[in-house]
């Protein structure tokens, strides 16, 4: 199954530049989802679940990182990334910090480097997941939990 990648930025064009990047490189790997509205961002966050979400940093409704801050509380286990122009240190530590932001990436990006971020990314969701299943697999073994709850 592929993993999932949700993109959220106000600029269409930005999204489609993000798109073609990503499909050149991980073609099938992955499936990719834009959004420039944060709040049907959410929304589809709440129906779906993606393996890696990135938002641009400053956008009209909302920051990114108040938008990472909720994408934490509905889907805790997807890899948050910030993308933006911003090179001020302070915002930077503050995404990184306050809502564990695992790249933050600047606009605008060298297409190469951005996919070995986004490559990188998928690969700690995948350890993650795995890590999480064999967690739950001693815990059935162990009789923590029963096989239903797994």
């Amino acid at each position: 199954m592929p993993q999932r990648i949700l993109l959220l930025d106000d600029d269409a064009s930005v999204l489609s530049a993000l798109q073609r990047a990503l499909r050149s490189s991980l073609q099938s790997e992955v499936t990719i989802e834009t959004m420039v509205d944060p709040e049907a961002a959410l929304h589809r966050l709440r129906e779906s679940t993606f393996d890696v979400v990135v938002s641009d940093f400053r956008m009209p409704l909302m920051t990114g990182s108040e938008f990472l801050g909720l994408v934490r509380t509905i889907q805790p286990h997807a890899i948050r990334m910030i993308l933006s122009a911003s090179s001020d240190s302070s915002t930077i530590v503050h995404a990184l910090n306050e809502v564990e932001v695992f790249r933050y990436l600047i606009k605008p990006w060298v297409d190469r480097e951005l996919i070995q971020q986004f490559r990188q990314a998928l690969a700690k969701a995948e350890a993650e997941q795995q890590e999480r299943e064999l967690v739950d697999i001693a815990r059935v073994q162990s009789g923590e939990i029963g096989g239903a709850e797994a």
